[in-house]
């Protein structure tokens, strides 16, 4: 990873370390989707203590919460970006860590949730509850966002300038070809290759080997065959660093500090962030609907809160899809992709409530009588 003035070379390891005796990764994307169950318990621990609500209770929100993010996130990709595939595979319906999961699914299974949660407990009306979740599900989703970002999943499309992200990590996997040999990889800014169209930036990737490791003439053929091909083969490599598909690889060996180093000159394609845009917006929304229920909850009628969340958060997610690579090819040639879709009926139920809710309702956000008119 390296900041340079304008753009990032994003390279980090998704896997923050490995479980001894499993032999299995803890991945940043876990720790922070967990990571925003926690913190959202927490913070709906000190508003139900703030309101005088039983904080216990939310121990039996969380469950159902948990429960519905994951399950309708993962129903929601299966069923609205390839159900064909899914309807005639249903048990790789289950295969949840293989990835796959849909916010539109996600907010869906919430909402089916609370009104469960409402039926189970009346003391806790759908809205009342809906009002104050907003809250939480910004703060989570800044967090599975970022998660994504770690990833180097959900990329954005080219910027067309000199800011951006080159994502590296798939270019990496592949220049680790062989874990007894290499010691690291690293990309830095510059190299041999040059440029002059905006948004494609000289890289070079850096491989630094085991101490004793020497490299020969047969390496010099790996490089230029085996390697080569193997890094215009994958699209997630093809796609964010060109290594010349109709010339020779550019490389060059050479030593430093006694180790032996391999350069590879490629162009970096500077994307947009779109997994961080989504992230920050998601954070104003948490500072905004908090100040919303500190300040207003007296005075906004019940449910307001959450119909404008609605109507922010997916006409948000509206615009942020214009800056993504589409996720299926299917979307390839549609006027509007499918998160932008699923996002339309979301903003209108969102505006459709604010007015109702504005003209009808007769409790606030606190739960006290409203008058109307």
């Amino acid at each position: 990873m390296e900041f340079i003035l304008n753009f990032l070379i994003w390279s980090s390891d998704p896997d923050i370390f490995v479980i001894p005796i499993l032999d299995h990764p803890v991945r940043w994307y876990g720790l922070l989707f967990a990571g925003g169950f926690i913190v959202s318990q927490q913070i709906m621990f000190w508003l139900f203590k703030q309101e005088g609500r039983p904080e216990k209770d939310v121990e039996k929100l969380t469950v159902y919460m948990v429960v519905a993010v994951v399950v309708g996130a993962r129903l929601g990709h299966c069923l609205f970006y390839n159900p064909g595939y899914y309807l005639t595979n249903p048990i790789e319906i289950l295969k949840i860590w293989e990835g796959g999961l849909a916010s539109h699914g996600g907010a869906l299974g919430i909402i089916l949730a609370i009104f469960l949660f409402s039926k189970k407990y009346p003391q806790y009306p759908m809205l009342w509850m809906l009002d104050r979740l907003v809250i939480v599900v910004a703060i989570t989703g800044a967090m599975i966002r970022t998660g994504n970002f770690f990833n180097s999943e959900m990329e954005g499309k080219m910027t067309n300038a000199n800011y951006g992200v080159v994502y590296a990590r798939f270019t990496e996997d592949v220049l680790r070809y062989d874990d007894r040999k290499v010691e690291d990889v690293i990309f830095l800014k510059g190299g041999e290759k040059v440029s002059n169209t905006l948004g494609i930036h000289p890289v070079t990737a850096k491989i630094i080997y085991q101490r004793g490791v020497e490299l020969t003439a047969q390496d010099k053929v790996f490089f230029e065959n085996q390697l080569r091909s193997a890094l215009l083969r994958y699209d997630d490599v093809v796609e964010h660093i060109d290594f010349g598909k109709d010339e020779p690889l550019a490389y060059k060996f050479y030593q430093e500090d006694n180790r032996s180093v391999a350069e590879i000159y490629g162009l970096g394609v500077s994307r947009h962030a779109a997994q961080l845009y989504e992230a920050g917006y998601c954070l104003l929304l948490m500072l905004l609907f908090f100040w919303i229920w500190k300040e207003k909850r007296f005075v906004l009628p019940q449910g307001f809160s959450f119909a404008l969340f609605m109507t922010l958060l997916w006409s948000l997610r509206f615009v942020d899809e214009y800056f993504k690579l589409n996720q299926e090819a299917f979307e390839e040639g549609m006027a509007l992709n499918m998160g932008q879709l699923l996002s339309i009926p979301l903003v209108l139920s969102g505006i459709g409530m604010m007015i109702y809710f504005h003209m009808k309702g007769t409790k606030t956000m606190s739960g006290e009588d409203r008058k109307i008119g």
